[in-house]
């Protein structure tokens, strides 16, 4: 099990940016695929980024493509999110996620461990 905690949401004007971090203990953080997930108002949690173990490869949905970024730190145990130009339908909750098998990487049921997630609120 891989306990995560989140931290780094707020506040920002549209066009604005924040840096997510994700800070994990427990079992062997390296193993892990990880993903950031949002949930909006009134609407599921969908997949946002994932990263490899090694950080070599990094996934997007459409909607964050050129303007999120996701990266990790193995010896930090600390996995990011990079948000730039965000837009109001960037308003959300914030989890990052761990992924121990070899499941879908967009599909929640995939990550055996979630954090307690993050608010960002973009204002227009």
């Amino acid at each position: 099990q891989v306990l995560l905690v989140e931290s780094g949401g707020g506040l920002v004007q549209a066009g604005g940016s924040l840096r997510l971090s994700c800070a994990a203990s427990g079992r062997s953080f390296g193993n892990y695929f990880m993903g950031w997930f949002r949930r909006a108002p009134g609407k599921d949690r969908n997949f946002v980024a994932g990263i490899t173990y090694s950080g070599s490869s990094t996934y997007y949905t459409d909607s964050v493509k050129g303007r999120f970024t996701i990266s990790r730190d193995n010896a930090k145990n600390t996995v990011y999110l990079q948000m730039n130009s965000l837009k109001p339908e960037d308003t959300a909750i914030y989890y990052c996620a761990a992924r121990p098998g070899t499941g879908p990487v967009k599909e929640p049921a995939s990550y055996a461990d979630w954090g307690q997630g993050t608010q960002v609120t973009v204002s227009s």
